[in-house]
């Protein structure tokens, strides 16, 4: 007996497989009918432009800010400066051309008006020293808060001369690159610095490149002033003695009268005055004696450097959304360097 609709699925694959012969055959056709036929293709996105870098475009950010509080660190930044002047020095034709440098960077606080308001804003500079050598290993602590004066190595602050590597060579092998750009770099972490002690951290804020030039003469003569701070209870007495102008004996009569002094402890203060004064004349004499040895010990080529040692002091350019700064550019460094041989 036979199945009924076996007949039935039989006609109807017959069926199917000639329409996909017949869609076949027409898709064929029209290939022949219209040959160039090709599928569309996406368009591609418009190429996206983007400003090409220069080689020394963040030359002055990576020079450290020396005496920058850390918590104004931030706020030297929040202007797009323009150093461009700095950047082409270093072209053919500039001030740096060819030149061996080292740079350290610093800033000014001044009140100014920015958007209609008047705020303090650190105003920033770059020193460049033209030098074969570098200016110095040591950095001053000083403040008029403090009483005392130190020079440290810069290691002992986290601070180095490092090279410099353009943008555009910073691919390459660092290693045997010839450096003609030094910078002053400060490794400490800012996010270490909460486990600081105060000491310590202000320390940051009284720093300043130390310079020493056996050559130049003294523009101010040693004080002839000393601090007496002479320890007695309740409180230590605190003055300062003159040797130039003031005598031990009307000195020590006058605190006497003032009743800080007792009278039994009179002899003890003079004698603790006069061995203040012999220190502080000590001192610099030691200081005269140092100069005349260091000058006595100082090669000719060294000397030659010293004495051929240029100092320039870069300002940022006038830009868009920066303030006017025109009126507050100075040739002072600071107490060690002096003054600029030029403003940039």
């Amino acid at each position: 007996m036979k199945r009924r609709g076996a007949k039935r699925k039989a006609s109807q694959k017959a069926e199917g497989e000639l329409g996909v012969a017949v869609a076949e055959e027409n898709h064929k056709e029209e290939a022949k009918a219209n040959p160039r036929a090709k599928r569309a293709k996406p368009a591609k996105p418009e190429p996206e432009f983007v400003e090409e870098k220069r080689s020394l475009e963040d030359l002055w950010i990576e020079t450290f800010p020396v005496g920058t509080e850390w918590d104004n660190l931030d706020k030297v930044y929040q202007f797009k400066w323009n150093f461009t002047n700095l950047e082409e020095a270093f072209e053919e034709g500039g001030k740096l051309y060819g030149q061996k440098v080292y740079l350290f960077g610093g800033t000014e606080p001044q009140y100014l008006p920015v958007n209609g308001e008047n705020q303090i804003v650190f105003i920033p500079h770059v020193v460049v020293v033209v030098s074969p050598f570098p200016p110095s290993d040591k950095i001053g602590i000083n403040s008029v808060q403090r009483e005392t004066e130190d020079i440290v190595p810069m290691k002992q602050m986290k601070m180095d001369w490092v090279p410099y590597i353009p943008l555009e060579k910073r691919e390459g092998q660092v290693e045997r690159m010839k450096h003609q750009i030094y910078i002053l770099k400060c490794t400490q972490r800012r996010s270490a610095l909460k486990h600081l002690k105060i000491d310590r951290f202000n320390q940051y804020t009284y720093c300043m490149p130390y310079f020493y030039n056996p050559f130049q003469e003294d523009e101010v003569e040693p004080s002839t002033e000393v601090h007496i701070m002479y320890p007695i209870e309740p409180q230590p007495i605190v003055r300062i003695f003159d040797w130039e102008f003031d005598d031990v004996e009307e000195f020590t009569d006058k605190v006497v009268e003032e009743e800080e002094l007792p009278l039994d402890q009179k002899e003890a203060f003079k004698d603790f005055v006069k061995e203040q004064v012999r220190g502080a004349k000590r001192a610099i004499r030691e200081a005269r004696e140092a100069k005349q040895k260091a000058l006595a010990e100082i090669s000719d080529e060294t000397k030659t450097a010293i004495e051929n040692m240029k100092i320039y002091k870069f300002y940022p350019r006038p830009a868009p959304g920066t303030p006017d700064i025109s009126p507050y550019k100075a040739l002072f460094i600071n107490r060690y360097y002096g003054k600029a041989h030029e403003i940039l």
